[in-house]
């Protein structure tokens, strides 16, 4: 009889612990939905953000629901959008470089654009790059968006130490193109740029660049002056 009895309590625990399980996961995933939802479409939606939500199994699985139901479309590791809709093209997902982005949001990563995305982001290269290379201080990988590639590249702090917008976008593209490459019209597009930039800032930023690239800047801070 006690066994028959211990049998018995033994299920209902069970069939209880499954049911709390299913509903607090059905609860994690209604808030989630309802949080998603309330943002404007086109936004980024990163599994971190519901981590007082409830566990990040709970929470993952929840995502994952929601993918399956058609709320979210999942454009790489961790991160999510509720795509705008076009009348046109459909679902319009998010750029690479918004997930670069949003990745070093998560991560909490400092990042600098570098190679031929350094030049593009510059207006030096019209061609826009399939691979997109970010300096960082964070763990070096590559993440597929669609077709393109984002590569977290890890690099000494001095790299991630320029303040300046302008300026670190600038140290990076004159880089990629070369000590003694650099074209005029190159040269005056990035001078042109680099005299938007704040003066204090580039007079910080010219200590973190190599010589060659520090007179270069040094034409922007004394142009003008005697």
């Amino acid at each position: 009889m006690m066994v028959v009895m211990k049998g018995i309590l033994s299920q209902k625990y069970t069939k209880f612990a499954t049911d709390y399980i299913i509903n607090n996961m059905q609860s994690v995933e209604k808030r989630i939905e309802k949080s998603i939802k309330a943002k404007p479409r086109g936004n980024l939606v990163l599994s971190s953000d519901f981590l007082l939500y409830g566990t990040p199994k709970a929470v993952q699985k929840s995502l994952e629901r929601l993918e399956d139901k058609g709320v979210i479309i999942r454009v790489a590791q961790g991160i999510y959008v509720r795509p705008k809709i076009s009348k046109l093209i459909g679902a319009i997902t998010p750029s690479a470089e918004e997930v670069a982005e949003a990745i070093s949001k998560r991560d909490r990563i400092r990042t600098v654009p570098t190679g031929s995305y350094a030049l593009n982001a510059l207006g030096l290269s019209t061609q826009v790059p399939m691979n997109i290379v970010l300096l960082t201080d964070g763990s070096p990988r590559e993440i597929k968006v669609g077709k393109r590639t984002i590569k977290f590249k890890k690099t000494t702090p001095k790299n991630l130490l320029a303040k300046g917008k302008i300026s670190r976008l600038a140290i990076q593209a004159l880089k990629e193109i070369g000590h003694g490459k650099v074209t005029e019209k190159e040269e005056q597009k990035i001078v042109s740029l680099l005299k938007k930039e704040d003066e204090k800032t580039l007079k910080h930023d010219i200590a973190l660049a190599p010589v060659w690239i520090q007179k270069i800047i040094k034409t922007v801070l004394t142009d003008g002056k005697d």
